[in-house]
């Protein structure tokens, strides 16, 4: 006001300012405000709750004391609703009279909240109008420990996901598989989408060069599991076909967290603990490598030096982890903002390695004019990724990686001399702790994942959205090798180099949706849009050796100063990349019984032959909701009871960019055709049918769906060498035949106590499923077999009749007590040690998982929560070539052996090698205690701490299996000719026990 006198001073005194005043003190009169409180049943407050007033467009949210506020609210008659998930949504009706309203609201939590927002691709809906099949995982129900990419947050939480750790390494690759695998050649992973943006799926990390590390990592590991609030999992073709070319694996859509309205919270998650080994194959003790010794009559001063030594604790460690993660959120309706930054340093159990991630991210909303129809999203996410990586490459000869030099060291033999020196026994023979000492191996990721996303609602059906976004990610990798350390003969052959790749990706979509209820009872819901994405890759390498020993020196500072003829230097750009789409999604609900959903998608690609360069992914979805029926119209015991049916069609383009045309590639003084292209070369398809009903019983205090699904894939996409005697290349083509995965999923949550004090809530979800091809001509072979005597075998095959990567193998049929040498089935049935393993070969079972099994259960008396989640899998073979090449008997006498093949009888001659077969084919069956949280809520302290909670985890703390090998949920990359692997473990960085003491508080 008085800004106001002042004002009407300078323009016509004080009668002018009287009446403004007047006018003001009336104005103020006439609209009023309405606040309240949202708690639990327990009358703790609920941060984050939605406030929303239908008749005025307008919504807010709780801040941490479970406060939200409406300002300036005209006068009338309002109906204001409150939702948050896992409770159900309450609504009140309020009379507002030129005064604030103050409505408060105790929310009552709810089995499944079927008013719970789902994202499904371009556009959300409600859990209860879905009719494909998808999966929402919150972050309350995410997995607790060290969590370095938000894939792992999901393992085990739902049906038909399969997550495996490839690596125990931090920071390591994963593999993930929706309802199995689906392609011989092209990418079995699924898409991953973070607020809208599709991902590439790869990394700008560098590869390794021999003998050091050789995974190559996890793309999604730039990400910060605090910053996301929800994972949504679409399943079905039905469901991913809206992203046609790129959903016929799933899709994972990522929804970050965003501000809420209120005045500024500062939020705080800290966490700090260590990691230690789970699980490691058994060797033999100092003493028990004596009684072998001496059963084979090879003791002597050569192969007994006197020592008790377990080398595989000197190369591991109590690995210690902090990690750090603070957010700053408020804003009101017209502008919300959110900024957070962390913090993951994460030591690896095996010494010298390490990663350490930095992340910032700031979004914010705002919404303009006075209709608050013009909206402006922004969104930018930072990062960098630092890694020292330990030499585990799992392509090495017989000198082995740092993991099988421990397992394989002579347990009577110290690691150091009386002076602290490394023992040197041989260059075959290494210590496992020079190796550590000799190799340096460093990676650095830098990534910016940002989007600017404008939108205007035409009117209040009609909204259009305009979203670009940017994806950009550059890494450098230096790596050197000190050769004196492993060879005092050779200390002037050290190595180093230094890898550079960027990755750029830009993205354009334009959508326009639509809501409104068309006629009685008749909803529709739609969206168009056309979608323009490109991708660009590009690195380069250059690599040096002939370094003299001079110590700790980085020699990938110095390249120039390598022997110039054994210098090697590559670059690499990607051929054009690009992918132009055109979409539409209808959705039409009728009285909210009978839903209908049709989805249409046109890819067009650069990467396919002129011929077909585009194609179309339809899909259609039917759901009928029972419960919704006058029959079941106040039936007590049915909460919910859906049927859902649907079809569809996707594709896949995971394959590389050019593929299709005709390639050269530079050799010295010539230029040689590499690649033939394919002017008629199709996208792999797959169609899916599923079939699903969705059911809560007791106030949906059980609840959960059972899905059939049948998915038949097509065309699949493969790389063939042309026939002699066409020209040397290869050539891409789609192969005959289908690749068929069936299967059954099943989801249950139940809350089996609900009482003041007490609350307990169990979650089970499995999976049954079944794979196999048929109609393909011949067979690809793929899954490198390495170490000794395996060189150049394959122990996989894509075959018709038979699952995915079905194992092909001799059939071994034990040890001739006569021989001491392995006999094997022939293929006319025979066995004898006379039979040629190499020309008797079955197939033996198959890689892939026939059941998958998921339990979480929480149990909360008052303050204090325990929270377990176990995962497991089942009915599937893994081939354990750590313990066929690392740790056979023929290791006698200078190397140590498996526990599996000591025998006092010495009935095994040290003379048998080692053949692919059955004998190192073990079964997967594991059930894993993924971790398990006790928390207690201290809750406010003083004016000051809000929310206080402390956490105790275990993660990793225990796993039931009859496997011998490090870990049973392995995949050692196997890929030959680029054919995927599955299943096979060969000394891979070991898994870890973690133990993190956690604190969170907001200010």
């Amino acid at each position: 006001m008085r800004t106001s006198v002042l004002f009407c001073r300078c323009v016509g005194g004080y009668a002018g300012a009287l009446l403004l005043l007047l006018w003001a003190t009336t104005g103020y009169t006439q609209t009023g405000g309405i606040q309240g409180k949202v708690v639990d049943e327990s009358q703790a407050p609920l941060a984050g709750a939605s406030v929303h007033i239908a008749e005025l467009n307008r919504q807010a949210g709780t801040n941490e004391q479970g406060l939200y506020t409406f300002t300036d609210v005209p006068d009338g008659t309002y109906v204001v609703t409150v939702s948050f998930i896992g409770y159900e949504q309450a609504e009140q009706t309020v009379t507002v009279s030129g005064s604030v309203q103050t409505i408060d609201f105790e929310l009552v939590p709810s089995g499944e909240n079927l008013d719970e927002v789902v994202v499904i691709g371009y556009g959300t809906t409600r859990k209860r109008d879905l009719t494909g099949s998808v999966a929402s995982v919150q972050a309350k129900d995410f997995n607790k420990g060290v969590i370095a990419a938000p894939d792992q947050l999901i393992q085990g939480r739902t049906a038909g996901v399969m997550v495996i750790n490839n690596t125990g390494q931090p920071g390591g690759s994963t593999t993930v598989r929706i309802r199995g695998n689906s392609s011989i050649r092209a990418s079995n992973n699924p898409l991953f989408v973070v607020d809208g943006i599709p991902l590439s799926g790869t990394s700008a990390r560098p590869g390794g060069r021999g003998g050091y590390g050789s995974d190559g990592g996890n793309p999604l590991s730039y990400l910060n599991p605090n910053d996301i609030a929800s994972m949504d999992i679409l399943k079905d073709a039905s469901a991913t076909a809206i992203y046609g070319s790129r959903g016929a694996n799933g899709v994972v859509i990522i929804t970050t967290k965003r501000g809420r309205s209120g005045t500024p919270t500062l939020n705080v998650v800290a966490s700090t603990g260590f990691s230690n080994l789970l699980k490691k194959p058994e060797v033999l003790s100092a003493s028990q490598f004596r009684q072998a010794l001496q059963a084979y009559g090879l003791e002597g001063d050569s192969t007994d030096f006197g020592g008790d030594e377990y080398a595989f604790d000197a190369i591991t460690r109590a690995a210690m982890t902090q990690n750090y993660s603070i957010d700053i959120s408020g804003g009101n309706e017209d502008g919300r903002y959110r900024i957070s930054a962390g913090y993951l340093d994460q030591n690896g159990i095996i010494e010298t390695s390490r990663f350490k991630k930095y992340t910032a991210n700031v979004s914010s909303n705002f919404r303009f004019l006075e209709s608050k129809r013009l909206g402006l999203d922004i969104n930018i996410l930072a990062a960098q990724t630092d890694e020292n990586i330990a030499p585990i490459d799992v392509g090495v000869g017989f000198t082995g990686n740092v993991i099988s030099q421990a397992l394989q060291w002579n347990p009577t033999l110290p690691l150091r001399g009386s002076n602290g020196e490394l023992t040197f026994q041989s260059s075959d023979l290494r210590n496992p702790l020079t190796t550590l000492a000799a190799y340096k191996d460093n990676s650095k990721v830098n990534t910016i994942l940002a989007s600017f996303a404008p939108s205007f609602k035409i009117t209040e059906e009609l909204e259009y959205k305009l979203m670009y976004s940017l994806t950009h990610q550059a890494g450098r990798r230096t790596g050197r090798f000190i050769a004196g350390m492993i060879n005092p003969n050779d200390i002037n052959n050290g190595g180093a180099f230094i890898g550079n790749d960027t990755e750029t990706n830009h993205q354009l979509t334009h959508t326009l949706s639509f809501n409104k209820e068309i006629a009685m009872d008749l909803n529709l819901n739609a969206v168009v849009g056309y979608e323009y994405l490109s991708y660009d890759t590009r690195w380069n390498s250059v690599s040096g050796t002939g370094f003299s020993d001079l110590g700790d020196i980085d020699y990938f500072d110095y390249l120039r100063y390598s022997i110039a003829n054994n210098r090697d230097i590559n670059s690499f750009r990607s051929p054009t990349n690009e992918l132009q789409s055109y979409f539409a999604r209808i959705a039409f609900n009728y009285r909210d019984r009978y839903l209908l959903t049709g989805t249409i998608r046109r890819d067009g690609s650069t990467k396919f032959g002129e011929n077909n360069k585009y194609a179309n992914f339809p899909s259609v979805a039917f759901a009928w909701n029972l419960s919704n029926e006058d029959f079941l119209q106040g039936n007590t015991h049915i909460s919910n009871l859906k049927l859902r049916l649907g079809w569809g069609q996707t594709g896949n383009q995971e394959f590389p960019s050019g593929a299709s045309k005709d390639r050269y590639i530079f050799e010295p003084q010539s230029i040689v055709q590499a690649n033939f292209g394919n002017p008629d070369l199709r996208w792999e398809s797959s169609s899916t049918i599923n079939a699903g009903v969705d059911f809560g019983f007791f106030q949906n205090r059980l609840s959960g769906s059972v899905d059939y699904f049948r998915k038949t894939t097509t065309d699949a996409l493969f790389e063939q060498t042309l026939a002699q005697p066409a020209p040397r290349g290869r050539i891409w083509v789609n192969l005959d035949g289908e690749i068929i995965n069936e299967g059954v999923e099943l989801a249950l949550m139940g809350n089996i106590i609900q009482q003041e004090n007490w609350n307990w809530n169990l979650g089970v979800n499995a999976t049954y499923l079944e794979n196999k091809v048929s109609g393909l001509l011949g067979y690809y072979e793929t899954a490198q077999l390495r170490g000794q005597g395996f060189s150049g075998v394959l122990g996989q095959r894509m075959v018709s009749g038979q699952p995915l990567n079905v194992w092909y193998l001799a059939r071994f049929e034990g040890i001739d007590p006569t021989t001491g040498t392995s006999r094997y089935q022939g293929l006319d049935g025979t066995a004898g040690t006379d039979v040629d393993p190499a020309l008797n070969k079955f197939y033996l079972g198959s890689p892939n998982p026939k059941y998958l099994l998921g339990i979480s259960t929480d149990v909360s008396y008052k303050r204090l929560t325990a929270t377990i989640n176990m995962h497991g899998a089942f009915g599937h073979y893994l081939f354990n070539n750590t313990m066929a090449t690392v740790l056979g008997v023929n290791n006698l006498s200078n190397r140590n052996i498996g526990h599996v093949f000591f025998d006092p009888q010495a009935v095994e001659s040290t003379s048998n090698s080692a053949s692919p077969s059955n004998r190192y084919l073990e079964k997967g069956d594991f059930m894993k205690m993924s971790n398990l949280t006790l928390s207690y809520n201290v809750g406010n302290i003083g004016s000051a701490i809000r929310n206080l909670n402390v956490s105790l985890t275990g993660q990793n703390l225990f796993i039931l299996t009859g496997y011998n090998g490090f870990d049973p949920e392995v995949n050692t990359d196997g890929a030959s000719e680029d054919i995927p692997s599955l299943g096979i473990e060969y000394i891979p960085y070991p898994p870890a026990r973690t133990f993190l003491l956690g604190i969170n508080f907001s200010l």
